[in-house]
């Protein structure tokens, strides 16, 4: 996908960080973008700030865990615009513990958001990508997707994985035949967003893991690095470059990508197990106990 003038887009999450950053970008490209996200207030806002500089957008609150809003927020491009060209499956949590201490409840929200969205807007958007004579999906995973090594990230990591797995396998079979509909996944590492704060959405009925010691440590980690991040606007117009080029990998802090990558394959190859970032908080070892177990 090289011509983005007059075309239709939608990014999920789009309210804030690295979302409103490709909305941006893609509005400067001279494209139309439905907004999602599930801030009503921080919706509207954007949308409101976005008209008043000429923009075509609108906006739409949608829980992209739920498929059935997906299916609403798809019905609502077609109703505004007649066609979808690009779809941004970007909206993401991030909430966790020491493994043994994080409820189910902490894990469905976070596969939920974080993969079950991903999965949904590609079930709802490609078909009407195809529809529309072609386009291009993004799908938002992580420089997690490539390391497992984020203490107290297990959910995070996890559906950063399936992520990757999803977008590859699909990416596969889009060219295999030969669509006409390009398919990117999205790897950065720490970003100038809100995502430390993620938990600030956290719905009613999931365990707050906030307290727990080494979960504080690792978010103002966290924070600390979105603070030294790239921009978002320079996330996008990495995104931008990708979608333009057919790039599957976009990744824009590419030397850490490839460096974890080559970590992964001296664990494989040569059992060198990667060590700890420098500066991240570690996982305090569990307490032995002598206690038999019962027979």
């Amino acid at each position: 996908m090289d011509q983005f003038e007059s075309k239709v887009a939608v990014v999920t999450g789009a309210a804030s960080g690295i979302g409103l950053g490709l909305v941006e970008r893609f509005v400067q490209a001279g494209m139309s973008v439905m907004l999602s996200d599930v801030d009503e207030a921080g919706l509207d806002r954007e949308v409101g700030r976005l008209r008043q500089e000429g923009a075509d957008v609108s906006g739409f609150v949608a829980d992209v865990s739920d498929h059935s809003q997906v299916e609403a927020l798809g019905e609502s491009v077609l109703r505004r615009w007649g066609a979808l060209h690009l779809a941004c499956n970007n909206a993401g949590v991030d909430a966790g513990a020491p493994f043994t201490d994080i409820p189910l409840s902490v894990w469905d929200w976070v596969m939920g958001v974080n993969f079950y969205g991903v999965l949904h807007g590609c079930q709802v958007f490609l078909p009407l990508i195809r529809e529309s004579g072609g386009g291009h999906i993004v799908n938002t995973a992580s420089l997690a997707a490539l390391s497992g090594n984020t203490p107290t990230g297990s959910p995070y990591v996890t559906s950063k994985f399936a992520v990757l797995g999803l977008s590859e396998n699909l990416a596969h079979e889009l060219l295999q035949a030969e669509e006409n509909v390009g398919l990117s996944v999205l790897c950065p590492a720490f970003v100038r967003t809100r995502m430390p704060e993620s938990e600030r959405n956290r719905p009613p009925g999931v365990a707050d893991t906030s307290a727990d010691p080494v979960r504080r440590a690792v978010v103002a980690h966290n924070a600390r690095s979105a603070e030294a991040g790239l921009s978002v606007a320079e996330v996008a117009e990495t995104t931008l470059d990708a979608i333009r080029e057919g790039r599957f990998f976009v990744l824009p802090h590419r030397d850490e990508a490839i460096a974890a990558t080559e970590a992964r394959l001296r664990w494989m190859r040569d059992s060198v197990e990667p060590s700890v970032r420098p500066g991240r908080p570690t996982i305090p070892k569990a307490p032995v106990t002598t206690q038999k177990a019962a027979r």
